[in-house]
This record gives C-alpha cells, structure tokens and sequence, in this order.
C-alpha cells in the first residue's frame, strides 16, 4: 500500500502525477462521445424548432458533465492501471445507451423500455462511478470523505429531477404546460451538477496535472471539430451516387475554411498560452479556480458552438450534389441562420472571454467578428445556403488572420516556450529510454 498524505493508493488504484498526459483509455472514451454529439446533432436536426433546440443543449449540457467527470478523474488516478479500466468500460457502455436513447430523453416513446428513466439511470451510472472512484481514494481521511459528500450528491439529486421530468409532466393535459415543466426538471438539475462545481475549491480537490487537463480539453475540441466536417459531408443520399459538381467543391471547401479558422484561432496560440499560464499558478485555489473556469465551464460554449455550426452545416454537400436543388442551395432561413451563424459567433465570443480570464486581454479582431455575424444573421437567413456560408467563412477568416498578426509578439513567444517545452520532455524520454531498455 502506497499513502501521499492522508490519502491511501494501491495497486488497484494508482494516483496521477504532475507530469502525466492523456492515456490511451481516455481516447476510447472519446469515442463514444463522438458518437454522442452525432446524436445530438441529428436529432436537432430532426426537430428544427426552438424546442429541439432547447433539448439539444440541454443534452450536450448534461454530455459535457459526464465528460468532465471523466477528465477529473483522469487528473486525479491513472485510468489505465489496476481496476480503473474495468470501472472505465462500465461506464462506457452506460454512456453509449445513454447516447442512444437521446432520442426519448424528454417524452417515451410506445413500445420498448421506458426511454427517459432509462436515459436517466444510465447517467447515474456514469456519474456515480466518477464519484465513487473519488470516495474509495478519499477513504482513509475524514475531512476529505465529509468534503466528498458534496461531489457525491449532486448526481442523486440530478438524477431524480431528470426521472421526475419524465414522468411529472404526463398528469397534465395542456402540452405547453408539460413541455415546460419538464424543461423547468432539467435546467434544474443542470443548476444542481454545474452549480456544485463552483463549490470544488472546498472539497479538496487539487490540478495534479495541468498538461493533463489541457490536453484532454484540446483533444475533446477535436472531436467537436471532426462533428463538423462529419456534419458537412454526411448527407443523406449524398454517397449513392449524386453527382460531384461545382456547388459540391466550393460548399466542402468553404466549410473547411471555417473549421480550419476554428482550429486555428484556438490551437495555433491561445491553447499553448491557457496550459502554460495553468501551469505557472501555484496557489491551490487559484489554480483550480483558473482550471474550473478556462476548462470546466468556458469549453462548454466552444463546444456548443462548434455543434451549432454542425448543425447549419448539415447535409449542404448532399443539397450542393442535388440536381432538383437550386444552383446557391435553398434559402437558408431564421433557424439555419441561428445555428450556422450563431455557432461561429458563440464560438469566437468563447475565445474572447478565455482570453480576457486566463490571459488578461481583449481579443479585439474577434469581438470586431462577433458584432458582425450578429449583425448578419438576419440577412444571412435570406440569403442562400452557399452565398451565407460564404459570407461566414469570409467573416471567421479574415478574423483569424488579423488575430494572429496582432497577436505576433505573444504567439512568438508562447510557442517558443511551447517548443523548449517539448523538446525538453523529449530529452528526458530519450535518456530515460537508454538507460532502461
């Protein structure tokens, strides 16, 4: 048996350590959550309303908390030694029925099981094995297990106004009425999970690794971005031979434009400057502060956003490959407006906040593009679906080119660090590798 202060480790459960990166069991767990924002993108698809909308971003509101349980715990144990692989794949399949049953998280379907209890059961598996896997460590030393109970109860609570939300609403006959109680049950336990976490510094919890945090943030943005070009290029009928033409190349090439923004608006500096200024922060407090604010809450809305235009997105080559389709794509509309360009400005408005939190500065190009898609969106729901997407990818480009230059003496210095970083990490490994195999 190993200790580290009052805190007992064992073979079955090993701790993390300041050093230590995303292993490959955390990936697997990505995957299901690839699958999972699929979901949540094509059924909102399917329900193109401000209803559907709303359920949307709940459910990625609810997804987000699992994930972030995931990587909290990853921070804390290595997820790929003793039991933790098996706790792991549990939960993953737990999380996948979960994912498959989004379709009837809100209002069971006739036939089968009972979609929103079981929906709500799977996410109490989920998120009871994060916290039970915190509890055993905390076992051995009283102050932590009582500081523990605040993490532990969250779920409980969650859980039973999700399970409440599926079957209160059903006594009543006006249907407004039910849709409104149940969403009232969601945002509610949404308030429970998210409204704990502001709480985290009393509970003992630590960063051990700020390069872990980061990069299994940087990663799941990743994921979001590949939902994106999915989206763009995952249209019905789109691969049962429709023919390739002229609206097919600019639609794939424009929305790779954006996508390609995006990664570089987030990767290219800002996301080395977030890890590095993470790791500078000594204080407890003020680095879980930092890491529940840059991480926990503000990568929500830049993965929200990333769906949203995920969503405009959706099936334009498959229309752009449709001969029946006019020749710049169908009007695109008040929703696809609010979702195509809306996603870009709640993406860009992200980055402009993480920067003014962690790194003290106003990101002005950015906040220069975010006033001009909101004023665009309502022209942008009267153009066509090619032309607006024109417009975005000509708004989100030209915005990340003069962020870049006015960022030049920061982003020089930033990735220098970034690279003596790496270089050095790779010295170590290399003569650590000599010696012992």
């Amino acid at each position: 048996m190993e200790s580290a202060g009052n805190v007992r480790w064992s073979r079955r459960i090993r701790p993390s350590a300041p050093g230590s990166r995303t292993t490959r069991l955390e990936l697997f767990y990505d995957l299901v959550f690839v699958f999972a924002f699929l979901t949540v993108t094509t059924l909102t698809a399917s329900d193109a309303t401000a209803r559907g909308l709303a359920h949307g971003l709940l459910v990625l509101a609810l997804l987000w908390w699992c994930w972030t349980g995931f990587a909290a715990l990853g921070n804390v144990v290595r997820t790929d030694q003793g039991v933790i692989p098996l706790i792991g794949f549990l939960t993953t399949a737990a999380l996948f029925v979960l994912a498959v049953g989004m379709p009837q998280a809100f209002v069971d379907q006739p036939g089968g099981l009972p979609g929103p209890l079981v929906f709500a059961a799977c996410y109490f598996v989920v998120r009871a094995a994060q916290v039970g896997v915190l509890g055993w460590v905390v076992r051995a030393d009283p102050q932590l297990r009582r500081h523990w109970l605040l993490l532990a109860l969250p779920p409980v609570v969650a859980t039973v106004l999700i399970a409440t939300a599926a079957l209160v609403p059903q006594r009543f006959t006006d249907e407004r009425v039910a849709i409104g109680v149940r969403l009232g049950l969601w945002i509610a336990a949404l308030a429970v999970e998210y409204g704990v976490g502001l709480l985290l510094w009393g509970t003992g919890w630590v960063v051990v690794s700020a390069g872990h945090l980061a990069e299994r943030h940087a990663l799941i943005i990743l994921v979001a971005l590949g939902e994106s070009i999915i989206a763009l290029g995952f249209g019905p009928g789109f691969t049962a031979g429709l023919p390739l033409s002229w609206p097919v190349v600019l639609a794939g090439t424009l929305g790779i434009v954006v996508v390609a923004s995006f990664w570089w608006s987030y990767f290219d500096t800002l996301a080395l400057a977030l890890e590095q200024t993470l790791h500078r922060t000594r204080e407890r407090v003020a680095r879980l502060r930092l890491a529940r604010d840059a991480y926990t809450y503000l990568h929500l809305p830049l993965i929200a956003g990333i769906i949203l235009f995920a969503l405009g997105l959706k099936g334009q080559l498959a229309e752009a490959a449709d001969p029946a389709t006019p020749r710049w794509g169908e009007r695109l509309g008040i929703f696809g407006a609010l979702v195509l360009h809306g996603g870009a400005t709640v993406y860009l408005l992200t980055l402009v906040a993480l920067g003014r939190r962690v790194l003290g500065i106003v990101r002005w190009p950015s906040v220069a593009a975010v006033a001009v898609l909101v004023l665009l969106t309502p022209v942008a729901a009267r153009l066509r679906e090619l032309i607006a997407l024109a417009v975005l990818a000509l708004v989100v480009a030209s915005a990340t080119v003069v962020q870049t230059v006015v960022d030049t003496p920061r982003r020089r210095h930033v990735r220098q660090v970034a690279l003596e970083e790496q270089l050095a990490a790779e010295a170590d490994q290399t003569r650590w590798r000599g010696e012992h195999l």
